[in-house]
C-alpha cells in the first residue's frame, strides 16, 4: 500500500509585480492557512514518511508549516524544482522515482498540474484544487512504480474554507 498525498501551496502574495513568479512569498491568507491545514492534518493521525515540495518561495513555506507541525526534518524533507509547475507527466515521474522505503508521502506544488493529477492518479475530478487543498489517494502497490493512471483511489480531501468555516 502506498498513499500520496497532494498539496497545493496555499495562497501566495502579489503585492510586488516585479518579484519573480519563482519567489512570491505567502500573503497573510496564506500564512493563516498553511499552519492550519497543518493542524488538521496531524488531527487525522496518518503518519508521514516524506515530503517532497517544489522549490518555489509559495510551495516551500506551506510544505515548512507542516513540517514544522509533524516534526519532519533531515533527509525526510526534500526539495525537487521539477515540481514547480510540473504537468501530469512530470509529477507522475517524479511519484514513480520517491523510495520504496517511504510508503506515506506528501508533495506540495502547483495549479494546474495537481489538480490534473488528482484526476490521472485517481479518475476523480475535483476540479480546480483550491489554494492550500489537500487530497489524499491511496495505491494497492508495493512500490512507487506500481502507481499511474486511474490506479489510486481518492480517500478524502480537504481546503481551509470548508475546514475553517468560511464557505
Amino acid at each position: 500500500m502506498r498513499t500520496l498525498y497532494l498539496c497545493r501551496h496555499a495562497k501566495s502574495s502579489w503585492a510586488d509585480p516585479g518579484q519573480s513568479d519563482h519567489a512570491r512569498p505567502l500573503n497573510e491568507r496564506g500564512l493563516r492557512d498553511a499552519p492550519a491545514m497543518a493542524h488538521h492534518f496531524r488531527g487525522r493521525g496518518e503518519p508521514l514518511d516524506l515530503i517532497v515540495s517544489s522549490d518555489a518561495a509559495r510551495a516551500l513555506a506551506t510544505a515548512k508549516a507542516f513540517a514544522r507541525e509533524l516534526g519532519i526534518a533531515g533527509e525526510r524533507f526534500v526539495l525537487e524544482p521539477r515540481l514547480y509547475h510540473a504537468d501530469v507527466p512530470t509529477i507522475g515521474r517524479v511519484v514513480a522515482a520517491l523510495p520504496d522505503s517511504a510508503q506515506r508521502v506528501m508533495l506540495f506544488g502547483h495549479n494546474p498540474g495537481f489538480s490534473a493529477a488528482v484526476e490521472y492518479f485517481s479518475s476523480e475530478d475535483l476540479g480546480d484544487l483550491p489554494t492550500c487543498a489537500l487530497v489524499r489517494i491511496d495505491f494497492v502497490a508495493d512500490g512507487w512504480q506500481g502507481t499511474g493512471r486511474d490506479l489510486g483511489t481518492l480517500v478524502w480531501h480537504e481546503y481551509p474554507k470548508r475546514l475553517l468555516g468560511l464557505e
